[in-house]
């Protein structure tokens, strides 16, 4: 597993100095985009190769040797150190131009995520958060205005004795930021899912702490995540422990407190993998199908209750099943087929949400995906109650549903759309049946 920060923005936001700063303190390994850019602008340069020059770009990307020393910040290019010389007007002047050509960043592009593999790496450049790495676990997209970056590039040019004006800067700052913006192919974009520093009125410590910051709570998240996803090891103490609160629960809270009522019960089938959908009322209803089954059932649930002690020791311990619903949730659907093929009874509320009925939510095509993907039947259940305290409720199953005839069909936006409605109507059938 690798850990990455991706860092995007236009030109002179400081994304290089601050990536570099970020890189020492946290220990990450910096790989410096722009530079790698820079590296094949200087040798088309050196070789008279002319941007047009298609086929010939694809011959020297076939030669050319870029390494990144980033314990000495050098740069070479064919075993020259070039790392001053990338950074001249004259490759300024066309790195933009070089960097749209597809040919290119496709190489590089492959580059970046071979260089990166298995590792934990910070990346800047324009891209970076859209192409390179649009999965990356830290997305950063740091601005600043056009005048201020104009300044700070004029202002570190004097310092490596670059000549240059402050004029010529914010020229060719203008014209990278059009070019960048409107790149047919790798364009600077702002990813929905990055957060955006303006780094215009702040000091490169101030940026540098607050990225930091962002990335701390990255890592903590993950790890906070990556024990919700922990399974606990099937075991007699586990088991016991199983029985002993489903009955707990059973006893003192659903046969006193809710007095529940259990209808067509032979619905539910003493072995095989089923998925039995249901409305979602509030957080009880789930318990009060679990404990109210012979049968194991094992509920689908957003992640976040896991992070809540007692109630993710709860379900952790009836093996129920995470699912993060702000992401494609690739471990919650391995987990859910498996289990599923394992001949388990899986519990899903195709609402997503508490009253999703009520609140005219479209249902979420989940159950049908899976019914489709494994094979398997759906039963429906309706829950009739309000949940309120010495109050009646009513668990209604209906006649498992069968969808054989579109088994396979779990790609077909359409056929799930139709699967799923068939699921909701003997849902609302359900709740709404006089009993």
């Amino acid at each position: 597993m690798s850990f990455v920060v991706a860092i995007d923005g236009p030109a002179g936001s400081g994304k290089g100095s601050i990536t570099q700063i970020i890189a020492e303190k946290m220990n990450l390994s910096c790989i410096d985009t722009g530079a790698m850019y820079r590296c094949v602008t200087l040798d088309m340069l050196n070789k008279n190769i002319a941007i047009e020059d298609i086929e010939k770009i694809k011959e020297l990307l076939k030669t050319i040797d870029i390494k990144l020393d980033e314990e000495n910040k050098k740069v070479y290019l064919n075993g020259k150190d070039v790392t001053d010389e990338i950074r001249s007007m004259r490759v300024t002047e066309k790195v933009s131009q070089v960097s749209s050509i597809k040919e290119i960043r496709l190489k590089l592009v492959e580059l970046q995520q071979k260089i990166a593999k298995n590792k934990d790496v910070i990346m800047e450049g324009r891209d970076i958060t859209t192409v390179v790495f649009p999965n990356a676990d830290v997305k950063v997209y740091l601005d600043a205005d056009v005048e201020e970056r104009a300044r700070r590039r004029y202002k570190q040019n004097q310092e490596k004795g670059i000549e240059s004006t402050y004029d010529e800067i914010l020229e060719n700052l203008k014209k990278r930021d059009y070019n960048d913006m409107h790149k047919e192919f790798g364009a600077l974009v702002k990813a929905d899912d990055a957060i955006v520093i303006d780094s215009t009125n702040m000091t490169i410590e101030q940026v540098t702490n607050e990225i930091i910051k962002i990335i701390n709570e990255k890592k903590k998240q993950i790890i906070e995540d990556e024990k919700v996803y922990e399974v606990v090891p099937d075991s007699k103490m586990k088991r016991f422990k199983y029985a002993f609160v489903k009955k707990l629960l059973l006893i003192f809270v659903y046969k006193l407190v809710y007095r529940i009522k259990i209808v067509n019960k032979e619905y539910v089938p003493k072995e095989g993998a089923y998925i039995i959908c249901a409305n979602h009322i509030n957080m009880l209803d789930a318990l009060s199908v679990v404990c109210t089954n012979k049968r194991k059932v094992r509920f689908i649930c957003k992640h976040s209750m896991f992070k809540k002690k007692i109630l993710g020791w709860a379900l952790k311990l009836g093996d129920t099943i995470p699912l993060d619903r702000d992401k494609n949730d690739i471990e919650s659907m391995k987990r859910t087929i498996k289990a599923l093929k394992n001949g388990d009874l899986l519990g899903i509320f195709p609402e997503g949400t508490r009253n999703g009925m009520e609140k005219n939510v479209k249902a979420k095509n989940g159950a049908a995906f899976f019914a489709l993907k494994s094979g398997v039947k759906v039963i429906p259940l309706g829950i009739q109650g309000s949940f309120k305290p010495f109050t009646k409720v009513k668990l209604v199953y209906g006649e498992p549903l069968d969808f054989s005839e579109y088994y396979g069909k779990e790609k077909d936006k359409e056929t799930l759309e139709k699967v799923t409605n068939i699921i909701m109507d003997n849902i609302v059938m359900l709740t709404n049946k006089k009993i």
